[in-house]
């Protein structure tokens, strides 16, 4: 694929370069903000990238006439890499400067320099969600609460993409899964890689076929995409429910406890466990004992309205043809609704809670008498004998 001064030569169009000259970043620059690309910057490293952080100038996203500098992300794509070569590194510029989501991260800045190929975006400083999933310590304070406001982030950067674009345009990313997700320092979701996404007009999703990528998917993979490569929205949503799964369910999707049950992993044995009717037993053993600060259990257990529309709403999406998945659009719908049912019933928990300690202390005051400080002593001994509180 030949750069030339003026363009950029894209499978999906033509961007020209001068309207995305606020983004170029020297080499020089980089390699001095990352002393040289020195594997003490390196948070990350995959066949298809290394993942720096560092300190670096950068242009202003709100002001392209000006620029600031922060904690960055340098994405640097390998040279001589077969499947993500210079055709994936420029779909992704093609992409993220057409993009502007909070669930979806921001490109600051990119070089093209002699063989090097590399993105600046903006930083996630708490790694990948699959990272999350395989850290022990993580996923005791991954609370259900939390859960479903990385999974409604997602889901409304997969709407952005499928229905909120300009010049209805529509983008299916055929990437989503659990090394796909960001999560920054309140674990705010970020979608993170674009290079095998597509640009299409709602009337070309019937058109193909794409070549589809199971090297590294193979669990995420659309099974109707797989046998016709015909891609629709469909494809993106078949492959966020399988993160739902995995988000439910505290593993990656090739758990090996999965692949013993089938070679596609989690997808396929959780429909199968969902008809059976077994499907909870396969939920993190950590939500199923999510407990409050004080040592006290604050659910007891998950809300069951919460997580039967979670769970229903993640089974539909893992649907083995497209035309039974529902859109983007609906899957944010009843995931706010699985939101809403959970904060209610908390809500509703701590409501009751307060009134048993109004009326422990009504009670305390009409039944004890002697010195304020005693007082409180008592009250506060009942109130934890009363509601099972330990200090």
């Amino acid at each position: 694929m030949i750069l030339t001064n003026r363009y950029l030569c894209l499978p999906n169009g033509t961007i020209l370069l001068h309207s995305l000259e606020h983004l170029k970043i020297p080499l020089s620059v980089i390699q001095l903000a990352t002393d040289d690309f020195s594997k003490e910057c390196i948070v990350g490293s995959w066949d298809h990238y290394t993942l720096y952080k560092a300190e670096l100038k950068h242009y202003d996203k709100e002001n392209h006439s000006s620029k600031r500098q922060n904690t960055a992300l340098i994405k640097r794509y390998p040279s001589g890499n077969e499947n993500y070569g210079e055709k994936e590194f420029l779909t992704e510029i093609e992409t993220l400067s057409n993009v502007k989501h909070p669930n979806i991260v921001t490109l600051l800045g990119y070089c093209i320099e002699a063989f090097e190929r590399i993105l600046v975006i903006d930083n996630f400083s708490n790694g990948y969600l699959y990272r999350y999933l395989q850290n022990l310590n993580n996923r005791r304070s991954f609370t259900w609460e939390k859960r479903l406001n990385v999974c409604i982030d997602v889901a409304h950067a997969l709407s952005y993409l499928h229905f909120e674009m300009e010049n209805q345009k529509m983008i299916i990313n055929r990437d989503i899964w659990s090394f796909n997700i960001g999560l920054d320092e309140n674990l705010g979701a970020k979608i993170v890689d674009f290079w095998w996404s597509i640009f299409m007009l709602p009337n070309q999703e019937d058109k193909g076929p794409y070549e589809f990528q199971e090297i590294y998917r193979p669990s995420h993979i659309d099974l109707e995409y797989k046998k016709t490569g015909k891609v629709k929205r469909a494809s993106d949503v078949y492959s966020f429910g399988v993160v739902l799964f995995e988000i439910l369910c505290g593993r990656v999707a090739r758990d090996p406890i999965y692949l013993k049950e089938s070679e596609k992993g989690l997808a396929p044995v959780a429909r199968r466990s969902f008809n059976t009717g077994t499907l909870e037993d396969m939920i993190d053993p950590i939500l199923r004992e999510e407990t409050g600060e004080n040592n006290f259990v604050l659910n007891r257990g998950l809300n069951k309205e919460s997580l039967h529309t979670f769970i229903k709403i993640a089974h539909q999406c893992v649907a083995e043809t497209q035309d039974k998945c529902p859109t983007m659009k609906v899957v944010v719908n009843e995931l706010e609704k699985a939101f809403f049912f959970h904060v209610s019933h908390c809500f509703n928990f701590i409501l009751s809670l307060r009134i048993i300690h109004i009326c422990v202390l009504t009670t305390v005051n009409i039944k004890y008498k002697g010195s304020m400080h005693d007082n409180v002593r008592f009250k506060k001994k009942i109130m934890h004998k009363q509601l099972g509180l330990h200090c």
